[in-house]
Parts: C-alpha cells; sequence; structure tokens
C-alpha cells in the first residue's frame, strides 16, 4: 500500500510494504524494482478509502503477518 511518490525522481514510493515473508513494514521502495518482478502486483485503486492511519494498518498488518486491508 503505497502513499506517495517522491515527484523529484518519480521512482521512490513510500508507504506500508509486504514482500510476503511475514514482516510488513512502512519505508521506501522503487517502484522500477518492485514493477520489474511479475510475481508483485502492483495497480493504483482509485477507489481506496480508509479511515486508519498509515501506523494503525502497519500495525494490524504485522500483528496478522500479511496486509489484510
Amino acid at each position: 500500500m503505497l502513499t506517495e511518490i517522491d515527484p523529484e525522481d518519480g521512482d521512490t514510493a513510500f508507504g506500508l510494504c509486504d514482500l510476503g515473508m511475514g514482516e510488513p513494514e512502512i519505508g521506501s521502495v522503487s517502484l522500477t524494482e518492485i514493477t520489474s518482478h511479475p510475481i508483485l502486483p502492483v495497480y493504483k485503486d482509485l477507489n481506496f478509502r480508509t479511515i486508519k492511519t498509515l501506523s494503525e494498518l502497519a500495525a494490524e498488518a504485522r500483528a496478522a503477518r500479511q496486509i489484510t486491508v
């Protein structure tokens, strides 16, 4: 779940990431790197809405060992 993209380079994104190893974390990631792996789905959900903060979602994801939104 990426929340923003660095406007200066257009490739560095920030948000809640999960590589499927049971350790979701908040941080930065390269869009080029994640889109080069066909196993990791990347799409823009224009209808996504949440009432929780990114930190709250991250805490839930860590407890569940995966992003469950």
